[in-house]
This record gives structure tokens, C-alpha cells and sequence, in this order.
């Protein structure tokens, strides 16, 4: 159930009064926000409070009254007729109310765009003077339409309480905080962060637990675990593809596409009627909105995206707390520098308008529509979050600004949870993580060169030409924003590939010699040209000191390389361990897999059978501290092993418990290893509930 005690559906005359507490809530702030607007902006002008409320009166009953033509175009036009319409409404509606209002006046239609902007700030502030979350305004027009069905269905069914067992069928909503891991949410709970979640732990009525995000730990592999039961079919978040004969990249609309039909088996999580809201894959949702491997299609159906776009002064507000939010990335990353933080990476440039957009603008419509699936009744949802992902890889896992997006993120949780208890269905909350972040200086910073430099260095023969390579990394944040301008590119028939950040796919003529790519702390290597996976002794051939060279370089902690005599082969600086000669391993000198933990024998083994994996799979060293050394620009990284990465989150009710079947020891912790494992508890929990006709039973 939801994790907070039930309110009563009262009988309709104390609901209508409550309903008029609402409404006259949203009249005072609205007619608060347009007279701090109209006070400040040149060519609108108002006699006395008395017309500002009315002007505050004409833009919420002008809006009920657009509402059914604004949806018949947003069916037409999908999302962004949605977008476009909300727009024209939200001015049209605030044009009206300013001219016919007794005692109003404005100038001319120019002067409603700042009232617009200006109004919703103030509302925003005064919500956050009030203590109010400011997530419930984004879906306070759902929620209010969501109590209004339930108690019509409650005196259609002569149901008295909400609070009955047998009133609502039950539902799942899984809410997928990117990159957080266990000891960095145990970190938030300990400074009262995140109290939403605090409250279910301490009631009971939640228990929180561990799971290990196998290497490669990213949301690509680990969202095709969870989604899809298929994590197997992911080796880093980019790779040489030989099929495809380039480096796919997962945060590309096409390139996930590609890897969707790959993995996809129709029966993934969100088969039979569920709802993927800002996530990689679909996990074969029937509903989709924001999902990176069907942008191509569009973000959706347009009617979800509605609410959003054409409700008063929500949109405005969410475009100017973008804006707030780029200037406080600014004052953060400058008080790193003044304070010169260390390890750090650079925080200018595109990243400030990335993290304004992502962190404020697309997450207000991510719970807009969660919110309106909820309503729905949508048996499954599930959203991924990215908030503290994006913040951390920049600022640090643990640094101030991240753990205050944790924080931002709770606030979410507690608005979804009050949509959810006036949804048709009583449902149950989960909270993951797909993987962890670690701390560190980047390779770069510490050997004062990328992985690529050091591959083509070892590779290139004394005298002789420059080795031909392609180089991937650092552009995994700009994912969410890719989905969503890939999905206008189609509404304006465009066919073409539409990706925006640091990395564009390269464009050869022909098959380069080498291809290098960073995911974090893990760094993989190709032979393109050979058009198959070299063994060592291979490798030892062709360039005999490309082995050794990299294994000794500083910053890189292993090697890992099939052979043809014995297997895998991790080469460390200091020894080598054979991976697949038996229990225990057997090491020549330093063990090079001792830094990583009591979970690395195992995930190296299957990491290096994946298919695509690399040639060459390279994994940074691992400090006494726990830092890693991203091969991208990321002072907070992951991807491979080594620190908290592999720590992910999962919080779940206490009376849907994990089946001790699926736990396995990490160290001496047992756990839910692999995202396949999570996914498999959690079609078991859509079972038991009764929200799948396909699950795995029908897997076996």
C-alpha cells in the first residue's frame, strides 16, 4: 500500500468543503503572484487588490473552459501540439483576464509573457515560504481531478472509506533514482534529507536493502536488467559494435532503439498495460512518455502532456526555475574553485543549461506524467529520476549540491505518493537505484593523458605513423534532452539522427585500427579492423607492448584479456590472476583484483564473456579511499568496479518481501546480485498482486 496512513474519502459536503479550501488556495496564490507581476511589469496596471483577484478568478475558470478543446488538439498534435497549445492558451487566458477584469488594463499581448514568468516565480517562492511542496503544484490539477473521481466512484459504489482492503485493485509504481547508492541514501537519512523515506523505514512500513549493480554499472545495462530481465545484452554504455560497424552509444535515441530490439522479448516488466515514463528502454510498455529508444516515434500521446503545458503559470514556473537552477550551478561550481575542492572537474558550459533543463524542466514533466498515469490506473509505472546522477557526476557523490538533490527527489516521492492515494488503484511503492557513484580524480587528471593517448602510444611502432582511432566518452547526461529533441525532429517529419553534446558518432570512410571508449572508471578496446575479438597471444603479435604498457600506466588497475591457452587473464601492474582455472584464482605476484571488493572475481568473469565486450577491458585503480579515475570528465563516475558504484538502492514494502532465492553472498552480505535478479523480484511482486498475465512462468 502507500506508505502513509490513508485519508478518508469523506461524504460529499465535507469533501466540497475542502474542495473550496483548494480552490480558494489557488485563487490567493494566483491573485498574489499576478499582482507582484502586474506591480512590476511596464504596461499592466491595476486599480486596487480587489481587481487583481478578479483577474486571478477569470484565469482559472478561462482555463477550465479551454481544457476540452486544448485536448482535441493535443490528440491531433500530440506532444508538441500539446506544448504549443498549452502555450497559446496560458497567454490567451491571462491576455483575457488583464483586459476584461474591472480596473485592469494592459497594453498590449507582449506585456502578458513577464506577468506570465513573473507570476509563477512568486508563486513558487511563496510556496516554498509556506513549507508547501512544490512538486504538488506541478500536479495539483491532477490530484484535484483524481479526488473528484474517487469520490464519485465512492458514492457510485456506496464505498465509505479509501482506507476499505477490498475498495482498490493494486498497483506498482517503481521510482528509479538514478545513480544513488546505499551508503550515500543512508547518508541523507542520517542529515533528515530525505524524510519521506525516513518515515517509511522508521514505521516499518518499508525496509531498505542493498543490491549489487554487476560491472558494467550503468543505467543502460541496468535498465535492461530491470526492465527487460536482459542485462546480459549490455557490456558498457558504448562499445565498438561490430554488427553495426561503428561505436553505439545507449543515450542515443537510435542507437537504444537498436539495442531495444535486441534484448526485447514483449514480456518485459511493464508488459500488460504498464507505463514508462523518462526511461531507457520501454520495457514493453504499453504507454510510453520520454523513453530514449522509442523517441524516433514521439514522447507519446499528447493528452498526458496537457496538464502540464496549458495549466496556469506551471509551465512558466518550471522555465524560470530552470533558469534559477543554471545560476545556482554557476555560484556552486565557482565556490569549488574559490574553495578549491578537490578532486574536480570543470562546471561551465553547455553542462549549466544541461542541468537547469534536466534537473527542474524535464522533472517537472516527468512528474506530471507519472502523476497522470497514476490517475490512469496504470497497473505498473515506473520513472527514473536522474536528478542526482547529473549533479553528482559534476560536484561529487557526496558533495552538498548532490546530497540536496536527493532532497528535491524526496519531494517528488511525497507528491506521487498523495496523487496515489486518490488513484483507482491502491498502489505500492518502490524505490532503486541502478547503480552507485565513486569518487575521484579523472584518468586524465592522474596520468596526465586519456586512454586513448595511451593505446595509441603503445600501439604505434618507433618512427612509424600515427595510429587511426576512434575515441568515445562524456556525454552520457545529455540522454533525457536527446529523447525529447528527437521526438520533435519527428513531428516535423525530420528522419534524421538528431543527438546534441560533446560526442557525435564518428564518421569514417573506413574501419579505424583502433576504437577506445570510456564508462566511467571502466574503458574498453577494439581491433575494428580485424572484425572479430583478439586473444593475447594476438594482441602480443601485433603490438608487443600495448599489453604491458597499459597495465603499467598510472591510474589503470587491470587489464582483463581473453586467451586462447588459458581463458580470461586479469595483468595487473604488479601480477596477474587467472579467472577461469578454478576456485581459488590463481595469481602470479600482486593480486590485481583485490582493491575491487568481494564481488569483482564474479562480475569480471561475466563481463568478459559479453558480447561486444572489448578486446582489451580496462578498469582504473581503486584507492585505499574507495576513488576511482574516471576515463571521461566525471569527478563522480561509474560504470565498472571500485568504491560505491555497485552498492544500489532497494526500498520496498515490508509485506512484499525478497525471495531469499534470489539473494546471493557479496562478501559476507547477502544481496540481489545483478539488475536481472531485481527484475525478476519485481515481476514476482507484480504477480502476487495480480498485475501480470505474462511473467515467470512465462519466461521458464
Amino acid at each position: 500500500m502507500v506508505p502513509s496512513p490513508h485519508r478518508p474519502r469523506s461524504r460529499w459536503w465535507s469533501v466540497t468543503l475542502s474542495d473550496v479550501g483548494d480552490a480558494l488556495l489557488s485563487l490567493v496564490t494566483t491573485a498574489l503572484g499576478l499582482g507582484a507581476a502586474i506591480a512590476l511589469v511596464d504596461g499592466v496596471t491595476a486599480a486596487n487588490p480587489g481587481s487583481v483577484a478578479l483577474a486571478a478568478l477569470v484565469v482559472g475558470v478561462g482555463d477550465l473552459l479551454l481544457r476540452p478543446s486544448l485536448r482535441v488538439l493535443a490528440r491531433v498534435g500530440g506532444a508538441m501540439g500539446a506544448l504549443l497549445a498549452g502555450l497559446g492558451a496560458q497567454v490567451a487566458v491571462l491576455w483575457l483576464a488583464l483586459s476584461v477584469a474591472p480596473g485592469v488594463g494592459v497594453r498590449n499581448a507582449w506585456a502578458v509573457v513577464p506577468v506570465l514568468v513573473i507570476a509563477g516565480l512568486v508563486m513558487a517562492v511563496g510556496r516554498w515560504v509556506w513549507g508547501a511542496s512544490d512538486s504538488d503544484y506541478v500536479v495539483g490539477d491532477v490530484l484535484r481531478r483524481a479526488r473528484a473521481r474517487a469520490r464519485r466512484a465512492d458514492r457510485a459504489e456506496g464505498v465509505a472509506s479509501e482506507a476499505s482492503p477490498g475498495a482498490r485493485q493494486p498497483g506498482l509504481l517503481v521510482v528509479q533514482l538514478d545513480g544513488v547508492a546505499a551508503p550515500v541514501l543512508a547518508q541523507a537519512v542520517e542529515a533528515g534529507l530525505v524524510p519521506t523515506m525516513s518515515r517509511w523505514v522508521d514505521s516499518g512500513s518499508h525496509e531498505l536493502r542493498t543490491w549489487w549493480a554487476q560491472a558494467p554499472s550503468t543505467t543502460p545495462a541496468s535498465q535492461a536488467g530491470l526492465l527487460h530481465g536482459a542485462a546480459d545484452g549490455i557490456c558498457s554504455f558504448r562499445w565498438w559494435d561490430h554488427e553495426a560497424g561503428r561505436v553505439v552509444v545507449t543515450n542515443h535515441p537510435d542507437d537504444a532503439a537498436l539495442v531495444e530490439r535486441r534484448l526485447s522479448d514483449g514480456r518485459g516488466l511493464l508488459a500488460d498495460g504498464g507505463a514508462a515514463v523518462a526511461t531507457m528502454f520501454s520495457g514493453d510498455a504499453a504507454r510510453q512518455f520520454l523513453v530514449m529508444s522509442q523517441a524516433r516515434r514521439g514522447i507519446g500521446p499528447g493528452t498526458p502532456y496537457l496538464r502540464f503545458f496549458a495549466s496556469p503559470f506551471v509551465l512558466a514556473r518550471a522555465v524560470t526555475l530552470t533558469v534559477g537552477e543554471m545560476v545556482k550551478e554557476l555560484y556552486q561550481g565557482r565556490r569549488q574553485r574559490l574553495r578549491d575542492v578537490r578532486p574536480r572537474v570543470p562546471r561551465r558550459g553547455w553542462y549549466v543549461v544541461l542541468r537547469g533543463v534536466t534537473n527542474v524542466l524535464l522533472r517537472d514533466l516527468a512528474t506530471s506524467l507519472v502523476a497522470e498515469q497514476l490517475v490512469r490506473g496504470a497497473p505498473v509505472v515506473f520513472v527514473d529520476l536522474v536528478d542526482y546522477d547529473e549533479i553528482a557526476h559534476h560536484a561529487g557523490p557526496t558533495r552538498p549540491e548532490s546530497l540536496r538533490a536527493l532532497e528535491g527527489l524526496d519531494g517528488v516521492l511525497s507528491t506521487l505518493v498523495r496523487v496515489a492515494e486518490a488513484a483507482p488503484r491502491d498502489y505500492r511503492v518502490v524505490v532503486l537505484s541502478d547503480h552507485g557513484q565513486s569518487l575521484g580524480e579523472t584518468f586524465e587528471q592522474r596520468s596526465g593523458q586519456t586512454l586513448a593517448d595511451v593505446v595509441r602510444r603503445h600501439m604505434a611502432e618507433p618512427g612509424g605513423p600515427e595510429t587511426d582511432a576512434v575515441q568515445a566518452a562524456g556525454d552520457e547526461e545529455w540522454g533525457p534532452l536527446n529523447a525529447f529533441l528527437a521526438s520533435v525532429a519527428v513531428r516535423r517529419g525530420d528522419t534524421s539522427s538528431m543527438v546534441l553534446g560533446p560526442v557525435r558518432r564518428p564518421d569514417t570512410p573506413e574501419l579505424p585500427e583502433v576504437a577506445v571508449t570510456g564508462s566511467g572508471n571502466l574503458g574498453m578496446v577494439w581491433f575494428p579492423r580485424v572484425g572479430r575479438r583478439l586473444v593475447l597471444e594476438e594482441v602480443e603479435q601485433r603490438w608487443p607492448g600495448l599489453l604491458r604498457g597499459l597495465a603499467a600506466t598510472p591510474g589503470i588497475g587491470l587489464v582483463l584479456v581473453d586467451t586462447a591457452a588459458r581463458g580470461l587473464l586479469a595483468v595487473g601492474p604488479g601480477g596477474v590472476a587467472w579467472l577461469e582455472q578454478g576456485t581459488p584464482v590463481v595469481v602470479e605476484g600482486t593480486d590485481p583484483l583485490a582493491r575491487y571488493g568481494p564481488g569483482a572475481l564474479a562480475d569480471l568473469r561475466r563481463l568478459g564473456r559479453l558480447g561486444h565486450v572489448g578486446d582489451l577491458v580496462v578498469l582504473s585503480d581503486v584507492t585505499d579511499a574507495g576513488h576511482v579515475h574516471a576515463f571521461e570528465g566525471q569527478v563522480g563516475s561509474h560504470g565498472g568496479l571500485g568504491g560505491a558504484q555497485n552498492l544500489a538502492v532497494l526500498l520496498h514494502p515490508a509485506d512484499l518481501p525478497v525471495d531469499d532465492d534470489l539473494l546471493s553472498a557479496v562478501g559476507d552480505e547477502r544481496m540481489p546480485v545483478g539488475a536481472d535478479a531485481v527484475h525478476e523480484q519485481l515481476l514476482r511482486w507484480a504477480a502476487a498482486l495480480g498485475l501480470r498475465t505474462t511473467g515467470s512462468a512465462a519466461r521458464a
